[in-house]
């Protein structure tokens, strides 16, 4: 039976210095907007140009480790008792996982982002646009995204679940490798990053693809009021959404994941059987994946050292520093519904489920505007060009499709969904982050629950304010994911070394 957290084993050093610091960010924005995002820009040239390798390297070894965890003798370790059978069901297990992990924003990206690679240089100098443009977006939302979230909900999940640990913190998962450390300044430090970094990823999401629902809202009212102003609100009723459900508890959370499932794949169904593209999406969005297989390595090792065309910097390594920094909360929540599963099944299942989900995804929702621009239908990357206004962009691509309007209501309905189911994860995740010990069968306080909903919502509605580009925005992630990946290498060897113990263990008893 689940009891509730006292408030006085709260932590909060690292409860209240996120707090501030991401006030005095937001601060910064909505006083110094100009500045603010300069001295961003700056700071993201050197993390993304200067040291960008480091962030390529570490997505080839996290894809690496999962096949090393998932066909090795740790994948055989149950994650809780040797016994025990899952705690969910392989669909409501992959539905949580799933849309706790991408959020909205795949939706954003599905429509938009093959047009976003299209004018880039690189894509020339690898072929035609129909063959590469569909290509990216596949590669990087599948294996090695997915890769960060697992590997890490593996360690989580086995720190919870067969060493019952009641600090569920990154630093904790540092155990075994930084010892009674864990529990001084270095422990403080590292969780204090993992929380600095949840933050910037909720606001990289946030603010990515909530002017895209405001652009939606307006086109069906009518309403002649700014898109700022509708991202505002929309923000806060989101808010409003993922708060009342983290308050329910897991039984919220599954039943808003199971909903937004649906409303998803109810959306792909009918683009694709309704649109007119069905031949072409299928059939291009076939030779995409096979491309993507066939050039992995090189798509993986790419970093244009005469910066001809800075192609790896604005998107692989980008794309790399966002899902790291969204592996703060994801993975933890993943490894907490996880209870029950072995690690080749966490793994392999996550893959199946995750991966599957998000490229069938690309593939309709992009090859449907791509095959549009083959036939000249449309040219949306004329549009893109001439506008810069992506928001703008995507709903000119639906507003191609049959009964648009219904697909509009559809998709602003299924973000929605998939923004609260998100962030209920999320604050849920941030809340057991505030408490000093936190037993398996307890959940924080609501109050603190509460606090962490409201914060998640502030630099978002700053960086809406400041009116941050497309670049500043990605930035925030880049930066804070440069430690981050530094303090997963920590957990990983750790998680290694402690599963090499308890097998041991095991073996002995």
């Amino acid at each position: 039976m689940e009891t509730k957290a006292n408030k006085n084993r709260i932590d909060w050093l690292v409860t209240l210095v996120p707090f501030v610091l991401i006030g005095g960010v937001a601060g910064l924005l909505f006083i110094f907007p100009e500045q603010s995002n300069r001295v961003i820009s700056q700071v993201r040239f050197f993390f993304g140009d200067t040291v960008g390798l480091y962030y390529l390297v570490i997505g080839l070894g996290m894809l690496a480790v999962s096949a090393f965890l998932a066909f090795s003798k740790y994948g055989d370790i149950v994650l809780g008792e040797p016994d025990e059978k899952p705690k969910y069901s392989f669909f409501t297990w992959g539905s949580m996982m799933f849309t706790c992990g991408l959020a909205a924003d795949i939706l954003f990206y599905s429509f938009s982002e093959w047009v976003m690679y299209a004018a880039n240089p690189h894509i020339a100098e690898m072929g035609s646009v129909t063959e590469w443009a569909g290509v990216f977006p596949l590669f990087h939302w599948s294996f090695i995204p997915w890769a960060f979230y697992l590997v890490l909900a593996v360690a989580f999940g086995f720190m919870l679940h067969v060493r019952k640990r009641d600090r569920q913190r990154y630093s904790e998962a540092c155990r075994p490798v930084i010892g009674g450390r864990a529990d001084g300044i270095l422990g403080r430090v590292i969780d204090l990053f993992a929380l600095f970094a949840l933050l910037a990823g909720t606001a990289t999401t946030f603010s990515v693809a909530t002017p895209l629902m405001a652009g939606i809202i307006l086109k069906l009212s009518g309403l002649s009021i700014s898109r700022t102003t509708v991202t505002i609100i929309i923000l806060l009723l989101t808010c409003a959404v993922y708060t009342y459900a983290v308050m329910h508890g897991f039984k919220g959370i599954g039943f808003l994941a199971k909903l937004c499932i649906y409303l998803f794949f109810g959306l792909l169904i009918f683009v694709l059987v309704v649109g007119g593209q069905g031949r072409f999406i299928i059939e291009n969005g076939f030779q995409s994946l096979g491309k993507m297989f066939q050039n992995f390595i090189e798509l993986s090792t790419y970093t244009d050292p005469s910066r001809s065309n800075n192609f790896p910097q604005d998107w692989t390594i980008y794309y790399w520093a966002y899902w790291m920094v969204w592996s703060i909360a994801a993975p933890f929540f993943i490894g907490n519904i996880s209870r029950g599963r072995t690690v080749r099944q966490t793994v392999l299942g996550g893959y199946v489920f995750g991966v599957g989900s998000t490229i069938v995804s690309f593939i309709i929702l992009g090859n449907y505007s791509l095959s549009l621009q083959t036939k000249g239908a449309a040219d949306f990357i004329a549009q893109y060009e001439t506008s810069g206004d992506l928001y703008e962009l995507i709903l000119n691509i639906i507003n191609t499709m049959p009964c648009a309007t219904f697909i509009l209501v559809l998709t602003l309905v299924c973000m929605v969904a998939f923004y609260a189911t998100s962030f209920d994860s999320i604050a849920y995740t941030a809340a057991c982050y505030s408490y000093k010990k936190l037993g398996q069968d307890e959940k924080p306080h609501a109050m603190i629950t509460l606090l962490w909903c409201l914060l998640l919502i502030v630099l978002p509605i700053a960086l809406v304010f400041s009116e941050s580009s497309m670049n500043n925005i990605q930035s925030v992630s880049i930066i804070s994911a440069f430690p981050i990946g530094i303090i997963m290498i920590v957990m990983i060897v750790g998680f290694i070394k402690d599963a090499k113990e308890y097998m041991n263990e095991r073996r002995q008893s």
